[in-house]
Parts: structure tokens; sequence; C-alpha cells
């Protein structure tokens, strides 16, 4: 018989702790959501008493199946909720998830109360992690993963390929660096496999409470680069410009539509009497903000584009974010100095390579004589490398 001691379980381990992610949904809503996928959409909305709908190459079209009763497709929605998530969505009118398909993909999912009931919004994020190539992201985004310490800011509106971007970035370092990757996400949206850097992602409500336990306890897990979900409030960014600051390399997302007014927002986050101490940590801190959006694409095979503007900290950006001039930041950023990039320039290329009609291009520019001008061939920009 043997005499090797028997390890005692202990009775403070929750077996459910092993199996954190709760099993959602049923195979009637597994078949619809693959066979959402074989449209080739990149989101589905469905609203209480409605078709659904998806959106395929950035147009929402109407799924040709009769609505559910609002009661049966309520009582749907509702049993892939935990009781935690329900207890939210009564709360807050509102609750996000990640519903994951076997083999396939997974879904980002955001369930509101609206009107006439329940709505559900669901972004298709697949499974394999897309390469700049793939994205068709310009080359020189790609520096950002080159570099040691510092913030990172990914900014555009809803639907603009931030995460997509970010994930693109998280994979090379995953893939050339060996580093500590973490990520405080809500929900978690790409899985990374650990590849030459060990990679750690934590879901808000599931792996930890809150967004603040999360970052509270962020720089005693080691962590080399980290990404933070979203910048929804000041702690938020108070945490990622101290994780910046203590030398670690730190992306977030933004929702703005450009460089100037993601800086804005950052700021003023903050009440009047703190901006001044978070401008000059925004100076010591920011390395690039990358904003971008994504236009219908007439290229084969290609159904959407990314289009972006890249911001670079340069001694005269820290000068105008220190004095509180990021209006101004436009202006440096079609200088085209030290790699910047603007959303005219952007589009120019684009439609040069035919990739973006130039209707198209010209009712998305910013700033439409500038595109006009630039498409004539007034100026051209050469485009280096990100700066320190």
């Amino acid at each position: 018989m043997s005499t090797d001691p028997v390890p005692a379980k202990s009775p403070d381990v929750d077996p459910a702790f092993e199996h954190t992610r709760p099993r959602r949904g049923s195979d009637e809503i597994d078949a619809f959501l693959r066979a959402v996928i074989k449209t080739g959409a990149s989101d589905l909305h469905i609203k209480a008493g409605q078709s659904p709908r998806v959106r395929i190459g950035g147009r929402l079209r109407k799924v040709e199946q009769e609505a559910a009763p609002t009661e049966e497709f309520e009582a749907r929605v509702l049993s892939m909720l935990s009781d935690d998530e329900r207890q939210t969505l009564v709360r807050e009118g509102s609750v996000d998830f990640a519903y994951d398909l076997a083999g396939d993909a997974r879904f980002r999912v955001n369930v509101y109360a609206q009107e006439t009931g329940l709505s559900l919004a669901a972004r298709l994020v697949p499974r394999e992690i897309p390469t700049f190539e793939e994205l068709n992201l310009p080359p020189i985004i790609g520096k950002a993963a080159d570099l040691a310490r510092g913030l990172v800011v990914v900014a555009g509106t809803t639907g603009s390929g931030k995460s997509s971007t970010i994930a693109a970035l998280l994979e090379r370092i995953n893939n050339e660096r060996h580093d500590h990757i973490i990520t405080i996400e809500d929900p978690i949206e790409f899985l990374y496999e650990c590849k030459n850097s060990l990679v750690d992602q934590r879901e808000v409500g599931i792996n930890v409470p809150s967004f603040e336990l999360a970052l509270r306890a962020l720089l005693r897990e080691d962590p080399d680069v980290v990404l933070i979900g979203e910048m929804r409030d000041a702690e938020t960014f108070r945490a990622a410009l101290q994780a910046a600051d203590t030398g670690h390399l730190v992306f977030t997302t933004v929702h703005a539509a450009n460089a100037s007014q993601t800086i804005s927002r950052l700021i003023n986050l903050f009440p009047l009497d703190e901006q001044p101490m978070i401008r000059q940590s925004l100076v010591l801190s920011l390395q690039s903000v990358i904003s971008q959006m994504l236009l219908p694409s007439c290229a084969e095979d290609i159904e959407r584009v990314p289009v972006v503007e890249i911001l670079v900290s340069t001694p005269i950006v820290r000068k105008l974010i220190s004095e509180g001039e990021e209006a101004q930041l436009g202006d440096v950023i079609r200088a085209g100095q030290e790699g910047m990039l603007g959303f005219a320039e952007c589009l120019v290329d684009l439609t040069h390579k035919e990739m973006i009609d130039e209707k198209v291009a010209t009712e998305a520019a910013p700033n439409k004589d500038e595109f006009r001008r630039l498409l004539a061939g007034i100026k051209t920009t050469n485009i280096q490398f990100f700066g320190g």
C-alpha cells in the first residue's frame, strides 16, 4: 500500500472556479449564428417584434425570416444571461458578454432595453487573429508593436475596426517578443494562444468583478504589455497612465473621430483642477494615437478598408498638449513628419491604389478641399516610421 501523502482538498476552493465562462444559448441559437456567419456579415441586429438584420459591407440588410413573438424572443435572449447579467440589464439597461461558437467564432454581444422591449447587437469576432496584411492596414502601424513603453491609443467610432487593429499589434508582440501580456476586457474579444509571449486575459464580470479591481492588481502581476479594453472613466485612464509611466507598453481604445478629439476626450474625463497634472502625465507617456474609420472597398475580395490618421508624440505635439492647444494637432499631422499620416493622405493613397472609389473617398474626407488638392498631386507625403 502506498505511503505517499494524499493531498487534502481545500474547502476554500470553489470547483466552479475551473470553469468560470458560462455556456450560453442553445443548439438553435448556435445554428442561427452559424448561418449569419455564412452570409459574410460583420454584425447582427435583432429587435423585439422585427425581422433580424445583418450588416454586410457596412450596410444593414433585412434577413428574410419572420419575426419571433416578443415574449419568445426575449425569453431566448434572457436564457443567454447569467443571474448577475440579468441584474445588470435591469439595473443599467444594457449588458455586454461574449458568446462562443465551438470551433467557429465568437460574438461580442450587447443586449439593451429600448422603448418596445429588448434589442440585441452582436459583433462577429473571428477565431483567427487577423494580420496587418489581411486588415489592409498601412505597415507603419506595425511599428507600434516595437515600442518598449508608453501609451498607444487606437481611436474611432463604433465599428471602425479598433479591436482588430489592436489584436494584430498584440499578436505581433506575441509572436516576436518574450513578454508578459495582460488584457483587461469587457467582454474578451479575440482569444490569444501563448507563443513567444505569455498572454493572460481577464474578463470583467467573469475573471474579475470590476475594471477597478483588475487595474488595482495589474502592476503586481508583472506585465510588460497591457491592453485596457476601453477608456471609460477617469480612474481607468489614471491607471493606464500609471502603467505607462512605470515602464509598461499600454494599448487602449477611445470612441473619438480623430487625434485632437481623442486628447480632448481623455483630458475632459477629469475635473478642471486635475487637468493640468493629467496633461503633463499624458505628455510624458503618450507614444501615438491611431485614428481609423472603415470604408467600403471597390477592390475585388475586399469588403471594407481602413482609413487611418497617425499622430506621433514629437516635441511640438507634446508642447501643444501641454498648453491645451490640441485643436492644432491636425495641422501637425498634415505636415507629415516623423511618420505622421492624415486621413486625406491615406484616402488619396487608397484611391490611387483603386481600393476606394473616388466618390466614396471624397464623401469621407474630413476636409474635402484638402483631399481634392492632394488627389491632384499638389502635395506629396513621405511616410517614414514611428517616432520614440
